[in-house]
This record gives C-alpha cells, structure tokens and sequence, in this order.
C-alpha cells in the first residue's frame, strides 16, 4: 500500500540526505513527519473500507417483490409457483422483511461531521476535526488539564487502542470541543463523561 511505498522512499531519502543532495533533507523531513504518516494511514483505512462496503442490490425491494407476483401470475401453474407466489404476498415477508430491507438501502449510515466552527482565531496553528467512532471499547487515550494554559489535552494515547489504530490522536493534542459540546472550563472528568 501507500505506507510502503513511503517506507521505500524514506529508505532512499536516507541515503540520498547522507550524501547532503540540496533539498533532500527537507524533503525526508516532510515524509517522517507525524501529520503526513496519520493522512496516508487514513487514506488506506478509506480505501479498504471502500473495497469491503456492502451495498444492496437494489433499493427497492418491495418493488421488485410485485413484479416478480405480477410475472408469476402468467407462469405455467405449478406447486412452486403457487407456494412463491403465497411467500410474496404474504404480510410478514412484505411488510416486514421487505419493507425493513428499503428503509436500510435508503439510508446512508456514514459519519457526518460537522461544519467548522467561524470563530476559529487566525494564529491557529492547525486545528483538525476527528471523528472516531466508538462502540463499546475505551477510547484508548488519557487526558489532563495542561498546567499553564488550563486547556484541555491529550495525556497519551495507549497503544493498540482506538485512538492509536486510528493515527488521529497525539499526546499533547488540545480539546476543543467533544461530541459538540466546548470542553474549555470543563474538568477533565467532565469531558471523560461526554467520550
């Protein structure tokens, strides 16, 4: 994947910033750099995700259903015809499997985020919005109150959790907001609630 090509690189950059090449270190420089390494681990976690997704055959199920009773009316009459034909019409299979089957191929299940916030000040110097996704495993990370300036912040990320296979969380990292809810003057245990 995109991760060893990179590796691939960076193994070339190395020899090449040893023999002082202008502009190679620089360029090396970029290619270790943390927010580089966390984008491409994104982009091939996107790309599996878009190469394991299922997606219904259809979006209308129930549609289908009474075309298929509509064509089996001029089928030659036989027993398993006869007994397709109950199956379809029948109120279970129809109203329920059918109708539950529609419903989830309509919807659109993927994360949204929200907008970006207007009031973000210009000497910023970058602000990401992270969504992670959790079930019912921890986040994976610990968070303080920073000594000086009272923000919110990532104490660590433990590794092999949530926030650690994800690549989108560092120590040291601010909170701004979790959940849609600011986190500035809330108390670390506060915010650990609404995680």
């Amino acid at each position: 994947g995109v991760s060893h090509v990179l590796t691939l690189a960076l193994q070339e950059l190395s020899l090449l910033c040893k023999r002082d090449v202008n502009g190679v270190g620089m360029l090396y420089e970029l290619l270790r750099s943390r927010w580089l390494q966390a984008l491409l681990k994104i982009y091939e976690c996107l790309q599996q995700y878009l190469g394991k997704r299922p997606a219904p055959v259809t979006l209308q199920a129930r549609a289908l259903s009474r075309e298929v009773v509509e064509l089996l009316h001029e089928a030659p009459p036989s027993g398993e015809v006869k007994e397709l034909r109950r199956l379809l019409r029948s109120p279970h299979f129809k109203a329920a499997l059918l109708s539950a089957h529609d419903t989830v191929a309509q919807k659109d299940f993927e994360p949204t985020l929200p907008p970006l916030p207007d009031n973000i000040p210009e000497n910023e110097e970058a602000m990401r919005i992270v969504c992670l996704v959790k079930n019912n495993q921890p986040l994976g990370a610990t968070i303080k109150r920073h000594e000086i300036t009272g923000d919110i912040t990532v104490a660590r990320v433990i590794h092999g959790g949530l926030a650690d296979r994800s690549g989108l969380l560092y120590a040291g990292d601010k909170l701004v907001e979790v959940n849609g809810v600011p986190v500035e003057g809330l108390e670390p245990e506060q915010v650990i609630n609404i995680l």
